[in-house]
């Protein structure tokens, strides 16, 4: 019997336009994807570039929305496609299907490949994030630096047309924290970042993650080998609220 095509939900948790979406669903070319079909979503409303805590909190919400609808459609597993993992934990309590969060699978992968990882951010103002998710992995220890070439980013057409200015400054970034700050992984700081994979990739000698895809390969392992999340860690609400989800709509 041929097993079923798997479904899994990649959750943006800024609203983008179809256009981003597209882009974003580009990382994952059909000779990976196999036997899977991949859904790209956005938060329907939040923030614009997870640039706080307050547009953290925002995002979290709207990704709890975004995901339990995921569900109910019948996906197979919930993936948030962002490094600012929003909304996975309230997922995984809520959901016994597996929630992948795009930064701690990336962090946990870097941590098989190598002892030190840096993170190459766009924006200087993100670091709150991968502090947050790093801190919550106890993984503090593994962490080289996190170095920013800020540059503010563009959520819409994310890279495409700086490539020949953005590169370079990720390169020199890339260096520093393999020459001076010991890092023997690094990190792609965003899955907006996606396309300088492939330029880093050829460009430095140490392993390079793209999370986008690291993600997504995560997802596909566990319901490879039917596993998900402990419900002894992520306990299951007594009572189910999903209606008091709605109401966020109507914020201003």
């Amino acid at each position: 019997m041929t097993k079923p095509r798997s479904r899994i939900a990649m959750i943006v948790p800024v609203p983008v336009p179809e256009a981003a979406l597209s882009s974003f669903a580009a990382q994952i070319p059909e000779s990976l994807a196999g036997q899977t079909d991949i859904e790209f979503s956005c938060a329907e409303r939040g923030g614009a570039t997870l640039d706080s805590y307050y547009e953290g909190a925002l995002a979290d919400f709207y990704c709890l929305k975004a995901g339990i609808e995921a569900a109910q459609r019948g996906c197979d597993a919930v993936c948030i496609n962002s490094m600012s993992d929003s909304g996975v934990t309230a997922l995984r309590s809520r959901l016994n299907i597996p929630v992948i969060g795009t930064a701690q699978s990336t962090y946990l992968a870097a941590c098989l490949l190598g002892k030190r990882f840096s993170i190459l951010s766009m924006w200087h103002r993100w670091s709150w994030l991968y502090e947050k998710v790093i801190a919550e992995q106890g993984l503090g220890h593994r962490l080289a630096s996190i170095r920013s070439i800020d540059v503010p980013p563009d959520t819409e057409d994310l890279l495409q047309g700086k490539e020949d200015f953005v590169f370079p400054l990720l390169e020199s970034a890339a260096r520093i924290a393999v020459e001076e700050d010991g890092a023997d992984v690094l990190i792609i700081g965003s899955t907006t970042m996606h396309q300088s994979h492939a330029f880093l990739e050829k460009t430095i000698d140490v392993p390079v993650l793209n999370p986008g895809l690291v993600a997504f390969k995560t997802c596909e392992l566990l319901l490879a080998l039917d596993l998900s999340h402990s419900k002894a860690s992520f306990i299951q609400p007594q009572a189910h609220s999903d209606n008091n989800l709605a109401s966020g709509a109507d914020l201003a």
